[in-house]
C-alpha cells in the first residue's frame, strides 16, 4: 500500500491509449464513436480484447469477460511502455471482482499511467490510489451515451494536462451549506464505493472533499448508501462534499435533496449539490487524489495541486 502521490506525464498528440473493459459488455458502435472521439485528439487507441469481446464470459452476459481476462487487460495495458493511459470503455458491474487478480506489484514497479473512467470504475480509482499512490481522473467514458462532445473536451483537457490548476465550475449547482473546503479529491460513484467499505482499498474521505453521484437509485436507497458509509465512519473529518447528478434517482429531484441534506447536513461542512459530475451531459473530468478548493458558495471547485 502506498499513500505517495506521483501525477502521470501528460498526454500529447501521437501517444497510445488503451481501452479496457473493467466491468459489463460495450456496444460495438458504441466503442467505434468513442475511438473515433480519441483519434480526433492525435491519440493512437490499442482496443482491449474484453472490450471487442474476442472472450466474452460464459456464463454472466453482464460481465464483458471473466474477471481473469479483465485484469490481465488492464494490467498489461498500465505495463505496456507505449501505453500513456488506460481508460475504461464503460462501467456497468464488475470492477471488484477484478481487482484482486491485478498484478499490483508488477504495476508499482511501472511508471505512474493516467487512468480514466466513472461509475464502476469507482473500484479501479480506490484501488489506484491505494496500491500505487497515482491520481486518476473521474470522468465520462468513450463507449457510453455521457459521452457528449463537452463531457468528451472536459476529459481531453484533463488527460493532456492531468495535474494543471484549473477551475471545474457547473453553472447549475446550488450551496447547501456555503463555506469554503480544502482537502484532496475523493469519492466517485456512491454505490461502488459504500459496496467497497470494508476491502483494503477502501479508503475514508477523513480530510478530502468528497464527490459523489449516483444513477438509478431511489432515494431511500439514497438514505441507506449515505446511512451506511456514515455508520462505518467513511465520512468522519471529511473537509467539504460536492454532491454531483442524480439521474433517475426517482421522479422527485427534491426527495433526494431532502436525503442529503438530512443525512449530510449534520456533519456541518461546505456542502454543493448539482455539480456536473456524473452520469449526466456535459459531465466533468475531476482528478481524484489531487489538492483542491470547494467554494461552495459559488459552486465551484478549483484543482490547486501547488497547494
Amino acid at each position: 500500500m502506498t499513500t505517495e502521490r506521483r501525477c502521470p506525464p501528460a498526454l500529447r498528440a501521437g501517444d497510445t491509449v488503451a481501452l479496457v473493459a473493467c466491468s459489463g459488455p460495450a456496444d460495438p458502435d458504441a466503442v467505434r464513436t468513442g475511438v473515433a472521439v480519441l483519434e480526433s485528439w492525435g491519440l493512437r487507441v490499442r482496443v482491449g480484447g474484453t472490450v471487442r469481446d474476442d472472450r466474452p464470459h460464459p456464463r454472466l452476459d453482464y460481465l464483458a469477460a471473466e474477471d481473469a481476462d479483465r485484469a490481465r487487460d488492464f494490467t498489461e495495458a498500465w505495463l505496456d511502455p507505449h501505453v500513456r493511459a488506460v481508460l475504461a470503455a464503460r462501467g456497468g458491474y464488475g470492477s471488484h471482482r477484478m481487482l484482486d487478480l491485478v498484478d499490483w506489484a508488477a504495476l508499482r514497479h511501472a511508471e505512474p499511467t493516467l487512468f480514466a473512467g466513472s461509475s464502476d470504475a469507482t473500484a479501479v480509482h480506490e484501488a489506484v490510489a491505494t496500491h500505487l499512490g497515482v491520481p486518476t481522473v473521474l470522468a465520462a467514458m468513450p463507449a457510453t451515451a455521457y459521452f457528449d462532445p463537452v463531457a468528451a473536451e472536459h476529459l481531453r483537457t484533463t488527460l493532456f494536462a492531468p495535474c494543471a490548476r484549473r477551475t471545474l465550475p457547473s453553472p447549475a449547482a446550488e450551496p447547501l451549506r456555503a463555506g469554503l473546503a480544502r482537502g484532496r479529491i475523493v469519492g466517485g460513484n456512491l454505490s461502488v464505493l459504500a459496496a467497497g467499505v470494508g476491502t483494503r482499498e477502501s479508503r475514508p474521505a477523513h480530510g478530502g472533499i468528497a464527490v459523489l453521484e449516483d444513477v438509478g437509485e431511489e432515494p431511500y436507497r439514497i438514505d441507506r448508501l449515505l446511512t451506511h458509509l456514515l455508520r462505518t465512519g467513511w465520512f468522519d473529518d471529511v473537509a467539504g462534499l460536492a454532491l454531483g447528478s442524480w439521474s433517475d434517482c426517482g421522479s422527485d429531484p427534491g426527495a433526494v435533496r431532502a436525503v442529503l441534506c438530512d443525512r449530510l447536513g449534520p456533519l456541518g461542512v461546505p456542502t454543493v449539490w448539482r455539480l456536473d459530475v456524473g452520469h449526466h451531459p456535459g459531465a466533468l473530468a475531476v482528478p481524484l487524489g489531487l489538492p483542491a478548493e470547494l467554494d461552495a458558495a459559488t459552486g465551484t471547485l478549483t484543482v490547486a495541486p501547488g497547494q
